[in-house]
């Protein structure tokens, strides 16, 4: 039977549900075409792979932990992950580590598990993603450890939070001696068990979606340096400079000191630059400006409240600057009330008075009173972070709102792991692309009316889609399997009666009863079928015929 580990009673918190009880034991090969495993009571990894419909293999040994794990009280279940078409990273539940050098997949005759790596990480984890990658001629591999851990100092909270470690574990050559060794470990605590999380494949970075923000836990010495940080922040609160602008010049006003004069003064103008210092002190502003100015009609003058005030002609009349000195944050822009009315109106078009002004069109709008109870969910939102594996610190924040996180897949093995987010009634699938600045996220299929239909299936345990998107799938804790075919077209003619209008395609829902009396514990979707795992036994539905 299937290695299920039972929440124990100090394991009663909703993140313990979400990330242990919730459990996945099913664990797709994405390497490998219809290739799936499960770890059995007996601590052996089986292997199930479909080559022909009409004759199924056995679960087949592949590897066997070595750990007595009924010896152990306070252990996880087992987790797997798979990091390249060679290598495997995997968990026993008691808090140990093992990178797997696993040759081919999926095939008995190239399959053979050997440990290359193998280390005890402190307290029982379960691997939340893998990476394997090669830098500077050195071959890594990146795990990310997920842990529910007691947190002392949480009073008001559940008493609990969540730890997400990065390990990287590198091939170390000492005197001809290959060898793998952790080579760096780094620690994200957050309040809530993330949505989503996944290192990039390059292993620079890491991105999580979650409900409450991640952040990197520092050593000591980075939390002095970060208060010096913070103090000198603080006492700059204050900006150094003011600006305004009109669409044909730019006024700065700086506060200067009661003892300069105006001889202390020097304010040097150039078409695309400018320099103000006071007596021999280094410049108080200097750089390159936003845009070109007229720096023959440039003036300064001082005022009579000890303030410099200069004026710029800008040369090309018309459009603002959104900034004064390009990378300078030190001043403070202040717009008059006629600009923002001016701003405010030609944003205008963007929006409408009216909840639904044109209800005949194709696609109208989701009207927020058809939505159910059942509609609206617990969580106000979820963020989208990406974390630079360098300086641990967020590059982007994207907020979720109402988007709710669905379930995630794997599109193509070497790429991010996709998300699948609720937009109105629909579910949108989004594969990041973290080498792509400017296209991090990209929308690659959209499942119609799955954000609505799935908020119906209160039962829901596991949700998936195929990696081709030709159906998305959800299953139920016992028993029911629900199949959502995208819409094709038909071959026969169809009227809508109600509308009187033909319809061109139609999308086929389908249902699957299993025959079991056991709780429904993986969950996997290929192109071609689905696999459901049940204690004792493996089903495989058939949902597309093969090519």
């Amino acid at each position: 039977a299937v290695a299920e580990v039972k929440l124990r009673d100090d394991q009663y918190t909703l993140d313990h549900m979400r990330a242990f009880g919730m459990y996945n034991y099913l664990h797709l090969d994405s390497w490998y075409q219809d290739n799936v495993y499960y770890v059995d009571q007996f601590g052996r990894v089986m292997n199930l792979s479909v080559t022909l419909d009409t004759a199924l293999q056995k679960p087949r040994e592949v590897f066997r932990l070595p750990t007595d794990l009924t010896a152990y009280d306070n252990r996880l279940c087992a987790s797997i992950h798979f990091s390249s078409s060679t290598w495997v990273t995997l968990s026993d539940g008691t808090g140990r580590l093992y990178l797997i050098k696993s040759g081919k997949r999926g095939n008995s005759a190239s399959e053979k598990w050997e440990i290359a790596f193998n280390e005890e990480l402190g307290s029982p984890f379960i691997i939340a993603h893998s990476v394997s990658f090669v830098k500077s001629d050195m071959h890594s591999v990146a795990v990310l450890l997920l842990r529910v851990e007691k947190d002392e100092l949480d009073t008001k909270g559940s008493g609990f939070h969540i730890t997400l470690e990065w390990v990287t574990i590198a091939e170390i050559s000492k005197e001809g001696d290959h060898r793998y060794e952790i080579f760096k470990r780094r620690v994200l605590q957050g309040k809530s068990v993330p949505h989503y999380a996944a290192i990039e494949p390059s292993g620079d970075g890491l991105m999580i979606v979650s409900y409450k923000p991640f952040k990197f836990m520092q050593d000591e010495d980075d939390k002095l340096e970060e208060n010096d940080d913070a103090k000198a922040a603080n006492e700059k609160k204050d900006p150094l400079y003011y600006w305004q602008q009109t669409e044909d010049d730019v006024t700065i006003t700086v506060h200067i000191p009661q003892d300069i004069t105006k001889d202390d003064i020097k304010v040097h103008f150039s078409s695309d630059d400018i320099c103000v210092t006071l007596k021999d002190q280094p410049p108080l502003m200097e750089g390159k400006l936003y845009s070109s100015v007229d720096h023959e009609s440039c003036t300064w003058i001082i005022k009579e409240n000890k303030s410099l005030e200069i004026s710029l002609i800008k040369k090309n009349e018309g459009p603002r600057w959104p900034e004064l000195i390009v990378g300078d944050t030190r001043g403070e822009f202040i717009m008059d009330s006629s600009q923002c009315s001016e701003i405010t109106e030609s944003l205008m078009h963007l929006t409408s008075e009216v909840m639904n002004p044109n209800p005949e069109k194709e696609n109208p709008p989701c009207n927020a009173q058809e939505l159910e109870e059942c509609d609206a969910f617990l969580e106000d939102s979820a963020s989208l972070c990406r974390f630079d594996g360098d300086t641990l610190k967020v590059t982007h924040v994207i907020n979720l709102g109402s988007n709710q996180y669905l379930f995630s897949v794997v599109v193509d093995p070497r790429e991010m792991p996709c998300f699948c987010l609720r937009h109105d009634v629909d579910a949108l699938l989004w594969q990041p692309h973290s080498d792509q600045p400017e296209n991090m996220w990209e929308h690659i299929a959209t499942f119609n009316a799955l954000g609505y239909v799935q908020a119906s299936k209160q039962d829901k345990k596991f949700m998936a889609c195929a990696p081709d998107y030709s159906y998305a799938a959800l299953c139920e804790c016992l028993r029911r399997v629900f199949i959502y075919r995208q819409p094709t077209p038909l071959s026969t003619v169809l009227y809508n009666r109600k509308e009187g209008r033909q319809v061109g395609q139609v999308a086929k829902q389908l249902v699957a009863t299993l025959e079991a009396n056991d709780p429904i514990l993986g969950f996997q979707a290929t192109s071609e079928r689905l696999f459901v795992l049940t204690t004792k036994t493996l089903f495989l539905i058939k949902v597309n015929s093969g090519n």
